[in-house]
């Protein structure tokens, strides 16, 4: 019997816009952002009343950045948070959030309007990881769901021509209704539980400074593959309510996507 999840009901028929946060705004946050925006349009066309994204990051626009990032000259010096929230409002009408810092690491300093439905993970260092799993695991369960119930966490990650996707859910269950069609699965491993990071030792590679310099680290399309791959597992748990795969590996060397299954 074939396994699937089953999306939370709260996503198909919100009270409000899905609520989700955007950490990192670099190589795939950039890309992953314009997704989102591409999603909430259709969302909304559908009669869903779509998405409010607020994206994290507290680093500038820097010459290594043009190219291979969503920036272009005239944003140098901007806060990428800030420049991209911007072009997007204007573009696509929307009033979504900038927040030029990151994200808190502690929940006593994390305010409830800082608590999305999806959180959204495209950063570069191990302990942003942990810290933000330390932050959602410990959000007091409620008896009823809304607009600041943490749902779901997707982590991008990648090395120069490799990268996964893993989409987990926050909840230990989420609930699945009966079906004699499939067999569902209520609880997704998030990438904490796939990549057991404490282990890791960190590195820092430091920033690049020029983008010959930035390609050695990261190939250029390597970034919007994954997000594109990442936003279509969005657009299923959306569109038909249920998935079949939480995540992926890719390899751009071998060009082979594996599928997660749930």
């Amino acid at each position: 019997m074939k396994r699937v999840h089953y999306t939370d009901s709260y996503l198909m028929n919100p009270q409000h816009p899905v609520t989700v946060n955007i950490i990192g705004a670099g190589g795939t946050g950039s890309q992953v952002l314009t997704g989102m925006a591409r999603l909430d349009v259709t969302l909304r066309a559908l009669g869903h009343p779509g998405l409010f994204v607020t994206v994290y990051d507290p680093d500038i626009v820097t010459d290594a950045n043009i190219g291979r990032q969503l920036f272009g000259p005239s944003d140098l010096g901007l806060n990428k948070s800030q420049c991209l929230v911007t072009r997007i409002n204007n573009f696509f009408g929307n009033d979504w959030k900038a927040e030029a810092s990151f994200y808190p690491s502690v929940l006593k300093e994390v305010k409830r309007t800082e608590i999305a439905n999806i959180t959204i993970t495209c950063t570069d260092n191990i302990k942003s990881r942990l810290d933000l799993w330390n932050v959602l695991a410990k959000v007091p369960s409620s008896s009823y769901t809304d607009n600041n119930t943490p749902l779901y966490w997707m982590d991008f990650g990648n090395t120069k021509t490799a990268g996964q996707v893993v989409l987990g859910t926050v909840p230990k269950k989420i609930k699945q209704p009966v079906s004699t069609m499939y067999e569902t699965v209520g609880s997704l491993k998030v990438i904490t539980r796939f990549v057991k990071y404490a282990r890791v030792k960190e590195v820092d590679s430091g920033p690049s400074c020029s983008l010959a310099e930035a390609l050695e680290k990261q190939d250029l399309f390597i970034n919007s593959t994954l997000a594109q791959l990442g936003c279509n597992i969005l657009w299923k748990m959306f569109r038909h309510g249920m998935i079949e795969h939480h995540g992926l590996f890719l390899n751009l060397e071998t060009m082979k996507v594996n599928p997660i299954g749930v």
